[in-house]
């Protein structure tokens, strides 16, 4: 599948349960580009998390808060529409043990200009949600 950004290869993810509310359309599961880290949805999502390191070393190894940070950056595209989602997602990676503004300033560095949106400026209004 490709991205309808960029045209890119994309990674399917699958969403527990608990975190569907949270994709747009009520879909099964995420795709996250590897090229611009734009997210859409899915129907037919992996069984299992794939690793998500492969999209850079910033990405949580771990499911429990790579699959909301994966959610969280394909909210960033609009913080005034997704606020409390964003928050939301915000705590649930640090609760899983990972600092997401960390993750989100070695994304910026990594993706720069590629990226869906401005990640080293996202990054800056997230750390006044938090």
């Amino acid at each position: 599948m490709s991205c309808a950004e960029c045209g890119g290869e994309t990674l399917a993810v699958p969403v527990p349960d608990e975190l569907r509310e949270y994709l747009p359309g009520g879909a099964a599961g995420a795709t996250i580009c590897r090229t611009c880290l734009a997210m859409g949805p899915t129907e037919s999502p992996p069984e299992s998390t794939p690793d998500l390191t492969v999209l850079d070393d910033a990405m949580p190894s771990d499911a429990a808060a790579a699959v909301p940070m994966v959610l969280l950056l394909g909210l960033l595209d609009s913080l005034a529409l997704h606020r409390q989602e964003i928050t939301a997602l915000l705590e649930r990676v640090e609760r899983a043990g990972t600092d997401p503004l960390l993750v989100v300033d070695r994304l910026a560095e990594s993706y720069g200009d590629d990226a869906h949106v401005d990640l080293a400026r996202r990054r800056h209004q997230l750390e006044q949600l938090l």
